[in-house]
């Protein structure tokens, strides 16, 4: 496992919109390039498993969102999801990359549904060549949020914050993953750490706004999948009480844009951590399938 030091220490700091942004970059520029966007509450270190496994093929960049891990974490400050999307943006533009690949999972989804939903408005070629989807709520309708979730984007959320324990994050993450894949102790110590980092933890009822964010924009998002200009691949834990299998049903009703489906029957809500060499191979038979 990739430790925290080691992860920090492997990224940089750069400028986004004003505020430090913490990117990950193997810098191989002769590869194809995968952006990997991370999901809530969590950081880029989600990726570093599967990290691993990618980086022998392929050019990869991650970054941890305003407000998670290394990053600036104002407050107060108002999150949104366009935000997100504009810094990815702003990332993808220093960076210049000509062909890319987006790798998303959960609040990654719902910031990649934005991105899409710009995509297709372009009239030009896109630079962006495809989408994965990890678990995420890509429907508010299907969403179940936890009740930690649900306490938080109320009135109260300010002093759910300041009261919620580790002992009780640590339960809240357990619930998510599947029963065979559940996180290790210095797994959880790690998420905790990050989390904390820049008092960010005091942030959260503001990050939460998110779900808001999904139903506020949801017939935007729902047709940005539905008329993606790019090839979209789903990779999904089944066992995920929050965007498991019957987010899957409702992606196949509604008859969206999807070219690849994969569905990981013992797994949560936290694929690339539970089971990182069978979505790193999947994924990559997605990648390969495409071009």
């Amino acid at each position: 496992m990739i430790s925290i030091e080691e992860w920090k220490k492997a990224g940089n700091l750069i400028s986004c919109k004003g505020y430090d942004i913490f990117v990950q970059d193997t810098k191989d520029k002769n590869k194809d390039t995968i952006v990997l966007i991370h999901g809530f509450p969590t950081s880029s270190w989600d990726w570093k498993d599967i990290w691993v496994l990618l980086k022998k093929d392929y050019r990869l960049i991650a970054m941890d969102m305003l407000g998670f891990g290394f990053s600036d974490k104002p407050d107060p400050h108002k999150y949104s999801i366009l935000e997100q999307a504009d810094i990815v943006e702003e990332l993808i533009n220093d960076k210049k990359l000509i062909n890319y690949h987006i790798l998303a999972h959960d609040y990654g989804d719902t910031v990649t549904q934005e991105l899409l939903a710009r995509i297709n408005s372009m009239t030009k070629t896109t630079r962006c060549k495809s989408v994965c989807f990890l678990n995420g709520g890509l429907f508010p309708e299907t969403h179940k949020a936890l009740f930690i979730q649900k306490l938080l984007l109320s009135r109260i959320g300010w002093l759910v914050n300041k009261l919620t324990s580790q002992k009780q994050f640590n339960n809240s993450m357990n619930k998510v993953f599947g029963p065979r894949t559940k996180p290790s102790k210095s797994e959880l110590d790690g998420f905790w750490s990050l989390i904390n980092y820049k008092n960010g933890r005091h942030i959260f009822h503001n990050l939460i706004s998110y779900i808001s964010d999904r139903k506020e924009n949801r017939e935007r998002w729902v047709y940005a999948l539905k008329k993606s200009k790019v090839p979209i691949a789903l990779i999904n834990g089944s066992m995920d009480p929050v965007s498991g299998s019957h987010m899957i049903k409702k992606y196949k009703q509604i008859i969206c844009n999807l070219n690849w489906l994969k569905e990981l029957e013992s797994i949560g809500h936290y694929p690339q951590l539970e089971a990182p060499k069978d979505v790193a191979d999947y994924y990559k038979f997605f990648l390969n399938k495409i071009s």
